[in-house]
């Protein structure tokens, strides 16, 4: 089958839907005709699964209409109409209808799919409290002794234990519980999903109660959190009998806690909600997360009573779909503001307290910090300033130099000395330039003889004589020397080894992604917390270019050196650090996300491009400088870069398999 790059079936996404139509309480052959009007919209918006609420050809209020010979025939002649239809669909269909099987009567999902009842699904757990009396009408599931049933002139496999899998999509596995049973201590699609579900479906008809949507959804988002899952949930809605009772339709796509889309409540007429779920993701969360699999095993006798169900359905990955998913631009980052001041809080919070227990238990009360007058410095000196605030130490024990060398600009040179006033700090200021003259003519390299040679040791013997002067003051002072080099740089080796900026007493910085410290310093400005003049200051250092400042320029040209003119845009590469530190997504998949979130500023061929970049860099020249970083708070599930805990790899790894994933990438969208 030939895959499209455009296509997000290509990429191991798949577009489910939940459908919450308008009934009329027992009038099958209506909500028949309501169902099949909706899946024709699911699957020509490009959905390969389709869920509608619990007892939906029949309505949830029939009561003791349930027990009527006419009503059940004709939910029968109901499901015959949605099969049929189904022929013509190339979608997975999951209603819900009561069902005798062998003298009892049974609240069942039967999932219909090119023609054919691939399976029947009966409730497990029955409310029988409260304004429910399922109990009444209904046996619950293990009282059913068939494992299969005769229906529609078909036979199909009837029980709570069955799992139905998608062949064109090996990854979609899906499972089927009917409203009470998420609502009860273990759920059926617990051991489901321990069974291998990763898509899990719920029918329901929950009533509208005053909180009860808030607790719906905690319901639905923990469950998907704890079954490392998708959780489709679908609630009758308009139509259904208000006799006792008043109903939402409330309709919930959840993926590992996280929120994909809802429907408003209280809709007059049908709707349809769509989300596109990412079934790798999913795989990869539970490969990494370890205690799943001790789950599996532990429960061991319940997993293995279910039955996988083949499903065949013809998936088209030759046209261009799009993903309709919204992918953050900066993954480190919430696009929220609310949350986005939560999580800058809270990285602040984790940064400031790792420190201050670094002192602590060392006995140090003074810390020795280089400022360049760039972004990583200021937010760690910011960083130190709490820190010392926390120990109730004066400020003055920040022993923070300055130390401008060959390239050094008037601008950042001024912005240091600006931001060490601010903060309050003991500042200094050192000219390298001497003893790097002295370093280069020890080596004889030409500078040394007057000769315009900026090479890498050029570059090098500043970055080492910045960072040998901050140790031999700390040795003098009685501090600690606190790095500022950050997750992206060390993501791209864009560091000095050793004697150089690689290296610290302790790195508050090293697990904080660049675009993160931009948010952050930003954060700071905007909240006042270092005053009017502190926030002008603050806000001058994210306006200015991002430059090692180690190669002299041209007078007026501004820095010669533009870090990201030549490791690429940092906005990109934390990109793609994200989802390839984090899921070990394959190139193709990484560009194809990076197209939805950046498509309007990056064309196809830049982000393929930058992206090569990134793989060669991270795979194959830098990780020898992450094998033996300083210590460092990790602050987010983003990951850190640490050996001692999220990634250990070889130093001497080649990036050739990456480097070929290139070659799934086109240069433009189809």
């Amino acid at each position: 089958m030939k895959k499209l790059f455009s296509n997000l079936y290509s990429h191991d996404f798949a577009r489910v839907a939940v459908a919450t139509p308008r009934c009329r309480v027992a009038d099958p052959a209506f909500n028949a005709a309501q169902t099949i009007d909706m899946a024709r919209k699911a699957q020509q918006q490009g959905a390969v699964l389709v869920a509608f609420p619990e007892l939906g050809l029949s309505a949830y209020t029939c009561d003791d209409l349930f027990h009527q010979r006419a009503l059940l025939e004709a939910c029968e002649a109901a499901l015959q109409a949605v099969v049929d239809e189904s022929a013509k669909l190339g979608i997975v269909m999951i209603v819900g209808m009561p069902l005798r099987v062998e003298h009892l009567l049974f609240n069942c999902a039967v999932v219909v799919a090119g023609g054919r009842i691939h399976g029947v699904v009966p409730k497990s757990y029955l409310p029988n409290y409260g304004e429910f009396y399922e109990a009444r009408q209904f046996s619950a599931a293990d009282c059913g002794l068939a494992d299969e049933v005769a229906l529609c002139g078909q036979r199909a496999r009837f029980g709570a234990s069955l799992l139905f899998e998608l062949d064109a999509l090996p990854l979609f596995r899906f499972h089927v519980e009917i409203c009470e049973d998420v609502w009860v201590p273990i759920p059926p699609s617990s051991f489901a999903a321990l069974a291998g579900a990763t898509v899990l479906v719920n029918l329901s008809a929950s009533n509208a109660l005053v909180g009860k949507s808030g607790y719906r959804h905690q319901l639905v988002s923990q469950q998907s959190a704890r079954c490392v899952s998708a959780y489709l949930y679908t609630s009758a809605g308009a139509g259904e009998s208000t006799t006792d009772m008043a109903w939402d339709g409330q309709a919930l796509i959840c993926e590992n806690g996280e929120l994909l889309a809802q429907s408003e409540r209280f809709l007059d007429d049908s709707h349809l909600l769509t989300a596109d779920i990412d079934l790798e993701r999913l795989s990869r969360e539970r490969m990494r997360q370890t205690t799943f699999g001790q789950s599996v095993r532990r429960h061991a006798d319940a997993v293995s009573e279910f039955e996988v169900v083949k499903i065949e359905l013809a998936v088209t990955m030759d046209r261009p779909l799009a993903l309709e998913r919204r992918v953050e631009r900066f993954p480190y980052v919430p696009s929220d503001p609310a949350r986005r001041d939560e999580r800058c809080t809270e990285v602040y919070n984790i940064q400031v307290q790792a420190l201050v227990q670094r002192l602590s238990s060392s006995g140090m009360k003074k810390v020795v910090i280089g400022i360049s007058g760039g972004l990583d410095s200021t937010h760690a000196l910011l960083v130190c300033a709490q820190a010392m605030d926390r120990l109730k130490l004066p400020r003055t024990n920040i022993l923070a130099y300055t130390m401008p060398g060959f390239a050094t600009s008037e601008r950042t040179i001024a912005q240091a000395r600006q931001l060490m006033e601010v903060i309050g700090c003991s500042a200094s200021e050192i000219d390298i330039r001497p003893s790097c003259i002295q370093m280069l003519n020890d080596i004889g390299h030409p500078y040394a003889g007057g000769a315009e040679v900026y090479d890498v040791t050029f570059e090098n013997v500043q970055a080492g004589e910045r960072t040998n002067h901050l140790f031999r003051l700390a040795n003098l002072q009685g501090a600690i020397v606190i790095g500022t080099g950050d997750l992206s740089e060390l993501a791209l080796g864009w560091c000095t080894y050793g004697v150089g900026d690689h290296m610290s007493h302790y790195n508050v910085n090293a697990s904080v992604p660049k675009t993160l410290i931009s948010h952050l310093v930003r954060w700071v400005a905007e909240t006042g917390a270092v005053g009017a003049g502190g926030s002008q200051v603050l806000i001058n250092i994210l306006d200015t270019e991002i430059s090692p400042e180690l190669v002299p320029g041209k007078e007026g040209e501004g820095p010669s050196q533009k870090t990201q003119d030549v490791i690429g845009p940092y906005e990109l590469q934390d990109f793609n650090l994200y989802y390839t530190l984090r899921y070990g997504f394959t190139p193709a998949k990484v560009a194809f996300l990076a197209s939805t979130a950046w498509g309007e500023r990056y064309a196809l061929a830049d982000i393929k491009r930058n992206l090569g970049i990134f793989l060669y860099r991270f795979f194959k020249t830098s990780q020898f400088k992450r094998s033996c970083v300083p210590n460092s708070p990790k602050v987010g599930t983003g990951g850190s870069l640490s050996p001692r805990g999220d990634w250990r790899a070889p130093s001497d790894g080649e990036a050739v398999v990456w480097l070929a994933g290139l070659d799934a990438i086109p240069d433009g969208l189809e």
